[in-house]
């Protein structure tokens, strides 16, 4: 899965801090290290020199005190000393095996040249420092432990790596923070495009003082107060068409109930005329008084504004208002209260019921629930379900699924659906479809719980 935007942001300033720190750190430790044993050779090195040269002035004047000397010369420190003399070797201090001397080092001392070098003996290291004395073939060793060397520079190394992942650490948490910021306005922008996507056309970005920024924020608000004067048009000239024609629908509708009365007779291809036109002014009079519900819905402001409603209450009215056998209502404990327009609730209900008995065989089951400080309404039905590449579509106007093109008593004028999702949006709520267990489909309504 890639990261977003703002992750990779952070995990870059985390890594440049990673990589810069480790960078210097291990320049720092590499000539720490340097310097600390450079600096404790040359002092091993002037150490061991200073005491050749009091072995050199003892062997000059006899060897008889050469054992204290040399035991004198290790008793303030943990080192090794040993003289290779042309009859053997001569130790002092911690006991250690002249053949762990390395060969270069001893004939570099032994041709006259001082000489140093870093080797672990019993796995304990040292610096071993051979000096010549002067005397034939003499050569003064002596054994300095690193122990507290390494020990220090194990501390730095510690120290560094800390240091390393504390910039990592840091540096990432600055990216998220930086990133963060310096997003807020795409984060903004999106959260705006999505509340105009959804419906809220008044959405506004607010003004910002950086020039790049500003020019984004009116190019959105200009497009936006554009989309909002067009929808507005649009809904006021459907309301306007749907006006004008309720005078001729007036007409139709009381002169069709005339022939209605009329009907008996009529007989044959006359009849069945006259019902196609009855069943086509009936529909046609549906989608009239729909129109004008949505173009006045659209001057209404947005928002669960109005009255607290017990909303099982209203929903037991309407079925009681309905011709077909009322089924039972299933009620939280205790009962759901919204706060909203209560023509708006009626007709959510309404539609919803309408939609069950024209296309689903009717509704089997209707709920209100309470759930997490939301409302819901459902209303399963006895259908074949609804596609999920359809659940999207039949809230949208003039879409009946797979009832598009058929006409007669039972067709719906397609926008009763959409009237619905109209309503729970203004009442800040939304509406989906789900499958129904054992079959159908269920109808859900969620809206905000008023509080009581």
């Amino acid at each position: 899965m890639p990261l977003t935007l703002r992750r990779r942001v952070a995990t870059a300033f985390g890594l440049g801090s990673l990589l810069l720190t480790g960078v210097l750190a291990a320049a720092t430790w590499n000539l720490a290290g340097d310097y600390m044993l450079r600096q404790r050779e040359l002092s091993a090195v002037r150490q061991a020199e200073v005491n050749a040269l009091l072995v050199a002035n003892s062997l000059r004047s006899g060897s008889e005190g050469l054992g204290e000397l040399l035991a004198g010369l290790t008793s303030d420190s943990p080192t090794s000393v040993l003289l290779q003399r042309p009859g053997g070797w001569i130790t002092s201090g911690r006991r250690i095996d002249p053949t762990v001397l390395p060969d270069d080092l001893m004939d570099e001392a032994s041709a006259g040249v001082p000489a140093s070098r870093r080797l672990d003996v019993d796995r304990v290291p040292v610096m071993a420092v051979a000096v010549p004395t002067g005397g034939g073939s003499d050569v003064f060793v002596q054994l300095f432990p690193l122990l507290e060397l390494h020990r220090s520079l194990s501390f730095l190394g510690v120290v560094l790596v800390a240091g390393v992942a504390s910039s990592g650490f840091l540096g990432f948490g600055l990216g998220a923070w930086a990133s963060r910021r310096a997003l807020r306005p795409l984060a903004e922008l999106t959260a705006a495009a999505s509340r105009v996507a959804s419906g809220e056309l008044h959405t506004r970005l607010p003004q910002y003082r950086d020039r790049d920024l500003a020019a984004l924020a009116t190019a959105f608000n200009d497009t936006t107060e554009a989309l909002e004067a067009r929808v507005r048009r649009d809904a006021r000239f459907a309301g306007d068409v749907s006006h004008e024609l309720r005078s001729p629908l007036t007409t139709m509708t009381n002169a069709a109930a005339v022939l209605r009365r009329r009907r008996a007779e009529l007989t044959g291809a006359a009849g069945q005329a006259l019902d196609l036109l009855l069943s086509e002014v009936a529909r046609f009079e549906r989608m009239v008084v729909d129109l004008l519900e949505i173009s006045r819905d659209h001057q209404q402001a947005d928002g669960p504004t109005g009255e607290i409603v017990d909303l099982a209450e209203l929903v037991r009215n309407v079925l009681a208002a309905r011709s077909r056998a009322p089924i039972a209502v299933e009620v939280g404990a205790p009962p759901p209260v919204v706060q909203g327009d209560r023509r708006r609730l009626d007709r959510i209900v309404s539609n919803l019921l309408d939609n069950a008995d024209r296309y689903a065989g009717g509704a089997v089951r209707l709920a209100v629930l309470r759930a997490r400080g939301r409302v819901r309404i459902e209303v399963d039905d006895a259908g074949p379900g609804v596609p999920e590449d359809m659940r999207e579509r039949v809230f949208e106007r003039f879409a009946r699924g797979t009832q598009a093109g058929q006409r007669g008593q039972g067709g719906g004028s397609g926008l009763g659906l959409a009237l619905v999702a109209q309503h729970v949006r203004h009442l800040g709520g939304r509406v989906w479809i789900e499958d129904r267990p054992g079959g159908g489909a269920r109808f859900v309504v969620e809206l905000p719980e008023a509080e009581h």
